[in-house]
């Protein structure tokens, strides 16, 4: 029976890794207020983009402003205060002297004044802390980025502070944008002793490069940098978290949004073979080959990946074994069987 041979087709190949993970936000803040009160405005449309710093809710400032005053008027009266007690001492530092009064009482109209002056730096720190309230019925954005839908609509009453606080809406950041996905421990050891034999950059110093693909692309047209390899292996999963950080200056990703992602696994001659020529022998895969006298043998092989159409067979075949391409479909073609070998040509498709 006739059956298509040829000789694998001998390269150096570049292996890349790949992955499956999602993008997240470098930044994500939950907006809260940080005093309470009854909104008035909603400043912001649902989705939209903001700035850092742009106004998204306003509250009920009418309080804030009435201590604010309050505030004020405190900080005058202790300033008279200091101001009564400064000429007190004055006055007294003169009878002294010329002993129309004691000493004691001279002693206490300083320790007067300086009650009066601690008493002025409290109103004044107290004023502040009203100003500072009074700036905080508006609520900014912490972050640029995109904002999420308003939680509360005006008219309702928030609770802020430190504790117990409503939460307003949610803002993520957008450009960049990470993406983080998980390697086995097999990978990481695999990279790690690639690193210490100099074969691999580090992916800790923010210099190794990936591509990416998204669901609807066929290209790895998508690049970023590894910034992140996380400190242990997670002891359930068995897996690292890895994370990469991505351009996104057309606004085209967005948190949460599944991709593929390939690292650079290390350098090597293999050889390639159509995929088809594979087969699978119960838990090992293997390829049939023909001898000089037209038997064909089998020879199990440790596969790779594709490239350029090709599969990669990292170990099990020499360059000069004649590799059954066509005819496997006839149940004849087994191990021992006699064949007519064909000679043919295992051709790499280019992009």
């Amino acid at each position: 029976m006739p059956v298509t041979v040829a000789e694998p087709l001998s390269r150096h190949v570049t292996q890349w890794d790949e992955f499956s993970g999602r993008f997240e936000a470098v930044e994500s803040v939950e907006v809260r207020a940080r005093v309470s009160g009854f909104i008035e405005k909603v400043l912001f449309q649902d989705g939209q983009k903001v700035a850092a710093g742009d106004p998204l809710f306003i509250i009920d400032r009418r309080p804030y402003e009435i201590a604010v005053d309050s505030a004020r008027a405190e900080v005058a009266r202790a300033a008279a205060t200091v101001e009564l007690n400064e000429g007190e001492l004055e006055r007294g530092a003169t009878l002294v002297k010329s002993r129309n009064i004691p000493e004691r009482e001279y002693d206490q109209r300083k320790a007067n004044l300086n009650v009066a002056r601690a008493q002025l730096q409290s109103a004044q720190a107290g004023l502040k802390n009203a100003e500072l309230n009074l700036e905080w019925t508006e609520v900014r954005a912490p972050i640029a980025g995109r904002v999420s839908d308003k939680r509360v609509n005006a008219g309702n009453l928030v609770t802020g502070g430190q504790s117990g606080t409503t939460l307003l809406t949610t803002i993520v950041s957008l450009d960049p944008i990470h993406f983080v996905f998980d390697i086995s421990e097999a990978d990481y050891l695999r990279y790690t002793r690639l690193l210490l034999a100099g074969s691999r950059p580090s992916s800790r110093d923010g210099s190794s490069q990936v591509r990416m693909k998204l669901a609807d692309q066929t290209n790895w047209d998508l690049s970023g940098r590894l910034n992140f390899v996380d400190n242990e292996i997670n002891a359930r999963s068995g897996t690292l978290r890895v994370r990469a950080l991505v351009d996104n200056k057309n606004d085209l990703l967005t948190p949460g949004i599944f991709a593929r992602v390939q690292l650079f696994g290390g350098e090597f001659d293999a050889m390639l073979i159509p995929d088809t020529a594979v087969v699978s022998d119960q838990a090992r895969k293997i390829v049939f080959v023909v001898d000089a006298d037209g038997v064909v043998g089998v020879r199990p092989v440790t596969l790779g990946q594709i490239i350029d159409g090709l599969r990669v067979v990292r170990d099990g075949l020499k360059s000069s074994d004649q590799i059954v391409i066509d005819g496997l479909a006839n149940p004849m073609v087994r191990p021992g069987a006699k064949v007519v070998p064909q000679k043919g040509t295992i051709v790499a498709k280019t992009t």
